[in-house]
């Protein structure tokens, strides 16, 4: 904490959005790991907990009745409806962040980290996860062997227009080839953001690998 009482770094509401099987999940969970004063945001959700998923652990999961209650009284920062779910960020906690000077990781999607930066344009990082391909995808969704031709070709679908809405509207795009090196990358977003905010200059070689430069998307957007 500085002198007067305010954090020392400001607080920042990073969110990392990406297709199923990106790998957004894996990353936010490391950058919160390996970053002292990051938590990772935990949404409501109105969907049935999937296997060893705990309730105010991986999610609020809440009853559509109680979620829809919560809509009416603003105690949500960002909710959308997905794949015929309601899912939502619990206002209190993104407030108490910020006044704390934490990093909040979030792992929504477009329409979410959209809704965020449009509420907190000074303190909301957007970063868009991308596969290398779509071929990639596909590779990566069949891995898991636990959905139909069907499924797979929805969540193929769904994977375009994410990457085109992410592409449009987010501040960084980074592909995920290599898990450690994009996770370098958006520690690194992170750094130069919070610096930025703060009125610092950031380091040389963070700055250099944090630039506002988009990854090639040819693959994804014809």
């Amino acid at each position: 904490m500085s002198s007067d009482g305010a954090p020392a770094r400001p607080g920042q509401l990073l969110v990392l959005s990406a297709p199923s099987g990106a790998g957004k999940t894996t990353l936010a969970r490391l950058f919160v790991e390996r970053t002292e004063d990051a938590s990772f945001s935990v949404s409501a959700t109105t969907r049935a907990p999937r296997g060893r998923e705990r309730d105010g652990v991986d999610y609020h999961f809440l009853e559509p009745s109680r979620f829809r209650e919560m809509v009416r009284q603003g105690a949500f920062a960002e909710w959308a409806e997905v794949h015929g779910q309601l899912y939502g960020t619990p206002l209190e906690a993104v407030e108490g962040a910020l006044r704390a000077g934490r990093v909040v990781v979030f792992d929504i999607d477009v329409q979410g980290g959209s809704q965020l930066k449009r509420r907190w344009p000074d303190d909301t990082v957007t970063v868009l996860v991308v596969p290398p391909t779509p071929a990639e995808l596909e590779r990566r969704l069949r891995q898991r062997s636990t959905e139909s031709e069907q499924a797979i070709a929805a969540r193929l679908a769904a994977a375009r227009a994410e990457v085109a809405a992410g592409a449009r509207l987010y501040d960084y795009v980074i592909v995920n080839d290599a898990l450690e090196d994009a996770l370098a990358q958006i520690v690194a977003i992170s750094d130069v953001e919070r610096a930025r905010r703060a009125g610092r200059p950031a380091g040389a070689t963070v700055a250099d690998g944090a630039r506002r430069e988009r990854a090639d998307l040819s693959a994804w957007i014809p």
